[in-house]
């Protein structure tokens, strides 16, 4: 059997059905999942690709598929960059959404440089698929095919294994802090009396298991006073009011996210601190966060 395409750019089409698709189950799930591996690594690039180099002629095929691995892991960067200064920021289904979006647009402009040219100059492909006849080999070719067979099998069920059942590395916890657009900027510092600040609380579970997880935000008055022994300007604590507490229980891969809005009734210089605990021990802080507000 013959697999062959040059008028019709079929590889496009099959790009972008497994891209719409894999968005799909991405943004439903809500968390990563192996199906993403090629529209993190490979699909970016490969309609970057397309589009810089329609003809057949321009480029080999080993040559097409490196760069668009390479050009893939340099695009994700600047596309995180870019959500960085939106509105929507980093988060898991902005970065998908956006992925999806490039890879639209980007193949939109490879399809039409392509068709544009004339038929036997745009990009082909021929792969033949032939079965030899079985009773032809010898006994030694038939037993290498059926060891080789077997191994590739082996190693695929062991992949596959790997990837949906184990984690490499050290397990952790993101928790983090936005500000009110989602970005990493804009935190409220400055407020008057009784003036409303926001930020967005966040926590992303890398536990490798489904962890139960308990913040606690704390109102911390503050003064700054000199340390004749260190020589230095200090922060020391006045008070302190707990503010909030919330739980929330993830799935292993999953994000949260949560508004907090919070106002003082006094002006001063406040702490607002975010302890976060694990597992139902509120005995140990498991991470923490906190920011400067001067209020007037």
């Amino acid at each position: 059997m013959r697999l062959h395409f040059q008028e019709t750019p079929w590889d496009l089409y099959l790009v972008l059905a497994y891209m719409t698709s894999a968005v799909a189950i991405l943004l439903a799930l809500g968390v990563g999942n192996p199906i993403s591996i090629l529209l993190v690594l490979f699909v970016p690039g490969y309609v970057i690709v397309a589009a810089l180099f329609p003809k057949s002629s321009e480029i080999g095929w080993v040559e097409r598929i490196v760069l668009s691995f390479g050009v893939s892991i340099g695009v994700l960067p600047l596309l995180g960059l870019a959500l960085n200064f939106t509105p929507w920021g980093i988060r898991f289904a902005s970065i998908v959404a956006a992925i999806g979006l490039f890879t639209i647009g980007v193949g939109a402009t490879a399809y039409w440089r392509r068709m544009r040219l004339p038929a036997n100059l745009r990009l082909t492909a021929t792969v033949d698929l032939a079965i030899g006849n079985w009773r032809e080999y010898s006994i030694a070719d038939k037993g290498l095919t059926v060891a080789l067979a077997a191994s590739v099998v082996a190693a695929a069920g062991t992949l596959a294994y790997t990837i949906l059942t184990q984690r490499s590395g050290p397990t952790f916890t993101e928790f983090y802090l936005l500000g009110p657009e989602g970005s990493a900027a804009g935190y409220p510092t400055r407020l008057n009396v009784s003036q409303p600040g926001t930020v967005v609380v966040g926590i992303a579970n890398h536990e490798a298991a489904a962890t139960n997880y308990t913040a606690r935000i704390d109102q911390v008055g503050v003064e700054v006073a000199y340390n004749l022994t260190a020589g230095v300007n200090e922060t020391v604590e006045v008070n302190r009011t707990t503010w909030s507490w919330f739980n929330v229980t993830l799935a292993d891969g999953q994000n949260w996210t949560h508004p907090y809005t919070f106002h003082f009734n006094a002006a001063g210089l406040w702490k607002v601190q975010f302890f976060l605990f694990k597992d139902g021990d509120l005995a140990t802080r498991y991470r923490e966060l906190h920011f400067y507000v001067r209020t007037s």
